[in-house]
């Protein structure tokens, strides 16, 4: 297979998330993220994130799949970035959103894990 030439872009265009409450998960996700939200433009199965990224975020509730069946990933799906970790860490617990590991230094790298409301583990990193 030769990997020199690709049709692909070097980018991730998309993150989806898999999640069983549209409306929910929107104002949820627009609140971790300071994001508005506007609920007349949860329109069921996806919902797009209005970021400000080159990669978008997509909540996705499988309307259209019936046997879709939603099983939550234990494992970090993605992160998001933030300039203060512990500013960041006040933050979660401000808001009592689950925190399911907490937070770990190296050297000038930091993270902690949140859980969103499907149980996906989502982390929070400074680097």
């Amino acid at each position: 297979m030769n990997f020199v030439t690709s049709p692909l872009t070097k980018k991730v265009n998309n993150v989806f998330i898999h999640v069983r409450d549209l409306r929910q998960s929107a104002e949820w996700y627009s609140q971790l993220l300071g994001l508005p939200f506007c609920e007349e433009k949860v329109v069921s199965p996806v919902y797009n994130l209005p970021i400000s990224s080159e990669t978008g975020i997509t909540l996705d509730d499988h309307t259209f799949d019936p046997g879709f069946q939603l099983q939550p990933s234990k494992h970090v799906l993605f992160n998001f970035y933030t300039n203060n970790i512990d500013d960041a860490y006040q933050s979660m617990q401000d808001k009592g959103i689950p925190i399911v590991r907490p937070i770990e230094r190296f050297d000038d790298f930091a993270y902690f894990n949140i859980q969103d409301l499907d149980g996906n583990i989502i982390m929070i990193c400074n680097g």
